[in-house]
């Protein structure tokens, strides 16, 4: 699997500065990726650069993020661990909101009206909405079922394929009976019993301002981090794509 290398410590292996990095960059003597606001660089193409022998164009081609591309068991696992420790719900859905992973952590309440089927199409049309916001970083939103959930984008170089969300909390206080109405629309809209949606209802799961904070940071972290663990699985797939063409011809000219 290729290394990828922080801006810094391919300064420190060409003994140059930032500025020098980007404008080689610019001019293509170095490719790199973007994750999110940083650069990473393949090793090999730095050792290309102080080998003084240049790879070749097809060897170069920076690894693509896309839905089918992404390690799902690996990143279900990260996420069912840091969901649990951060006590919220998360899943990874595509750019349409429709699921890639399972749902870690999932609440009472939530678990009820995703068992409906108008229920899923509802959820999965909250996160599509999620991807339709402009901004970089998570922004809290409500949910159609009334709580707050935020998305970090899994990208590099502008290409979102994936979202990671977060969900199921509350930022403020709770009305009473503007929660009890909403459950009670909530429970004809999808066929559930009011009094059992109102039993496992969790108005107290309230989260400060500081923990929103740690919550959006968390969220930009993981995603990030998502996207270099697909990132290095795409370089190695396309890496074994290569092996195995230069292996079918060489057999062809045996």
């Amino acid at each position: 699997m290729t290394e990828l290398l922080t801006t810094k410590q391919v300064q420190d292996r060409l003994q140059v500065d930032r500025t020098t990095i980007y404008r080689m960059l610019k001019d293509g003597r170095l490719q790199g990726v973007k994750v999110g606001q940083q650069w990473r660089f393949p090793l090999a193409e730095v050792e290309s650069l102080l080998s003084g022998t240049p790879m070749p164009t097809s060897a170069r081609e920076a690894p693509r993020l896309s839905k089918e591309i992404l390690p799902i068991q690996c990143l279900q696992s990260i996420q069912d661990v840091s969901a649990e420790t951060v006590e919220v719900g998360a899943i990874i859905t595509d750019t349409s909101g429709r699921p890639i992973t399972e749902i870690s952590n999932s609440c009472a309440f939530c678990n009820l009206i995703l068992s409906t089927e108008s229920g899923q199409k509802a959820c999965i049309e909250s996160w599509r909405k999620l991807a339709e916001q402009h901004e970089k970083l998570p922004q809290f939103s409500t949910c159609h079922a009334g709580f707050q959930y935020a998305r970090a984008r899994i990208e590099a170089d502008g290409d979102s394929p994936a979202m990671f969300v977060a969900g199921q909390f509350f930022t403020s206080p709770l009305d009473p009976a503007v929660r009890q109405a909403q459950i009670q629309q909530l429970a004809k809209k999808h066929g559930l019993d009011a009094a059992e949606l109102a039993a496992v209802d969790r108005p107290q799961h309230i989260l400060s301002d500081k923990a929103q904070t740690k919550i959006s940071r968390w969220l930009q972290k993981l995603a990030d981090t998502f996207t270099l663990i697909s990132l290095e699985r795409a370089d190695m797939l396309g890496r074994l794509q290569r092996i195995a063409s230069i292996s079918a011809l060489a057999e062809e000219r045996v």
